[in-house]
């Protein structure tokens, strides 16, 4: 279900960028709205992060993915580059299940 989820906000998120020019006649949007939906893509793919990591049907879950995020997130703050974030968080993840 998250997959289709993902797959559909991708389409969408396409489908706004080529139909809206073409509606709007080649007139920009204000600047203020531009910067709305700018932010919109990193807010939705911050919410699926967050639901996926922290959500379990209807539970709250604090478990191996959240030390995994974590790590990701505070080698991401101290410019890491994104590889070795994603590989130390797979690897914080995976570890941390093995223990438990």
């Amino acid at each position: 279900m998250t997959w289709v989820l993902i797959l559909a906000l991708a389409a969408g998120t396409i489908a706004l960028k080529v139909v809206g020019p073409l509606i709007a006649g080649g007139a920009a949007p204000p600047p203020a709205l531009t910067r709305v939906i700018a932010l919109l893509t990193p807010a939705l793919l911050t919410g699926l992060v967050i639901t996926s990591t922290f959500a379990s049907s209807h539970d709250l879950v604090i478990d191996a993915r959240a030390a995994g995020v974590g790590l990701g997130l505070a080698l991401l703050l101290l410019r890491t580059p994104l590889l070795v974030a994603l590989v130390a968080a797979a690897a914080t993840a995976a570890a941390i299940r093995m223990l438990i």
